[in-house]
């Protein structure tokens, strides 16, 4: 950690406000952020030109709040995979980080900036190689060089801006914002997609009759409209357009997250020396949904690894080829490349229960590894995040409160947060990988693990939003409730 010393005087930062900023203050540069990221979605890569063909890395866009050919080509992806890498490495005690202490916390900062920018470049080769941009520019090293370099800086604008929101400027996060903004975009165009699908069970003299909208509610009024309301509800032959069971696995997924989200269970405190009454709580989602954006990053680095290795090496007989169709063989399936087998043919879920009734065995272990990684990334968040009962412990102290009937020190207050924190870690990760994996298998708009986190995320807004609007008219009842 300490080689990243070297760089702190180098590292571009995002000031803290000087002031509290006003709530509409925040609301703006939230809003700002947003459409500064949504125009980078939309402005395409200098030197690319799209040739109609597939996108390779299409399985990765929603969660990595990506669109193909334009500066957010990475999205969040090299941002989450730093935080990830390096919070494997500090729970594993590999590298050593007192988040009490300042200095290495500016260290721990900057080396994650520095990991982001590492994990851009490589990405950004791996998208070339991987064919994202075509066989020319894979063989002109001036064009990859150019791209790269944009990518780059797309990257480092993308990590500020998720600064500028996590420094106090707005509200949240930026990584959460852009995904949110992400799935919800799919969502809207699951449900109104206006782009033409042709019916091949329909039988008519005219041919027009067969031509449905492909969003799930268009289509669902045509075919009440023409006297076929079995197909409006359930197609699951025509894969590029959902229909109202998947309308209704999104609103059951949705539904389900609130309700979970809250459950909790509320720890009896009061201050040490007003004895004034509170409760502490710990959700059964004691760590949300950040496990699943980890697995999600994860999933999606192997996908993007596997792709990049058979793009080169595939039909080879050396080591090479053979660890590259280790991490998955990759076939054709309705105009696109997917893995079909190995490693990374677990990192995609079946979709829609059809899917997964054919191809059983690929349900089965993208299911047992979306729950085995969850449950760890949630063990490990919660050591390295301040969120174990040794680090709660230390801020009820230091915030001045006490479990009544127990010694106001830090082992007591641990020995008894032990009985609750880690167990609504672990089973929260099971749950948060079970529930991500059984949206896919139903086939929600916008993919399981997409609603999965907006879900969380909205309603991570909604209670942001109170509090903010709490501090705002009561500044005397913020500090009062630790807002």
């Amino acid at each position: 950690m300490r080689l990243f010393k070297l760089f702190l005087p180098f590292t571009i930062e995002v000031k803290k406000p000087e002031k509290q900023l006003s709530f509409n203050r925040k609301v703006l540069y939230t809003f700002l952020t947003l459409v500064l990221y949504l125009t980078m979605l939309s402005v395409p890569v200098f030197g690319y030109e799209d040739d109609g063909g597939e996108d390779p890395f299409f399985a990765l866009r929603t969660i990595l709040a990506s669109q193909r050919g334009t500066l957010a080509e990475l999205g969040i992806g090299p941002i989450v995979t730093a935080g990830m890498i390096l919070q494997l490495l500090v729970g594993s005690r590999i590298i050593s980080v007192d988040f009490q202490d300042p200095e290495e916390r500016a260290l721990y900062t900057v080396s994650q900036k520095i990991m982001a920018i590492l994990m851009t470049v490589f990405e950004a080769f791996a998208y070339i190689a991987g064919g994202a941009y075509g066989s020319a520019v894979r063989d002109d090293i001036n064009a990859q060089a150019l791209i790269v370099i944009q990518l780059t800086l797309a990257g480092l604008a993308i990590m500020l801006m998720d600064e500028l929101v996590q420094k106090g400027y707005g509200l949240g996060s930026g990584i959460s914002l852009f995904i949110a903004a992400s799935v919800s975009f799919q969502v809207v165009r699951g449900l109104l997609n206006i782009n033409d699908v042709s019916d091949p069970t329909c039988i008519s003299d005219n041919p027009q009759d067969c031509v449905y909208r492909s969003g799930a509610l268009i289509f669902f009024a045509q075919s009440i409209i023409r006297g076929r309301v079995v197909r409006g509800l359930w197609h699951p032959d025509l894969p590029n357009s959902p229909d109202m069971f998947n309308v209704l696995a999104t609103i059951v997924v949705f539904a389900v997250v609130i309700y979970f989200e809250s459950m909790k269970i509320e720890i009896p405190v009061q201050h040490s020396a007003y004895k004034m009454p509170a409760r502490y709580p710990i959700k059964f989602l004691y760590v949300s949904n950040i496990p699943v954006i980890l697995v999600a990053a994860l999933f999606a680095n192997v996908y993007l690894v596997s792709r990049f290795l058979n793009s080169r090496f595939a039909d080879d007989d050396s080591a090479w080829g053979a660890f590259a169709r280790f991490t998955g063989v990759w076939a054709d399936e309705n105009g696109q490349q997917v893995p079909v087998n190995g490693i990374a043919a677990y990192t995609t879920a079946p979709r829609g229960i059809l899917d997964v009734i054919n191809n059983p065995v690929h349900a089965i272990g993208y299911l047992i590894l979306m729950v085995v990684l969850s449950t760890f990334f949630a063990m490990v968040w919660v050591e390295t995040a301040g969120m174990s009962a040794r680090h709660v412990a230390q801020q009820l102290i230091g915030a001045d409160m006490q479990i009544p009937g127990f010694r106001r020190n830090v082992k007591s207050i641990e020995k008894y947060l032990q009985n609750y924190i880690p167990y609504a870690a672990f089973l929260g990760g099971v749950f948060i990988g079970l529930l991500a994996a059984l949206a896919d298998f139903v086939g929600a708009i916008g993919t399981g693990t997409g609603i999965l986190l907006t879900t969380g995320i909205i309603r991570q807004y909604y209670e942001i939003l109170a509090k903010e609007k709490i501090a705002e008219i009561n500044p005397g009842l913020a500090n009062l409730l630790g807002l």
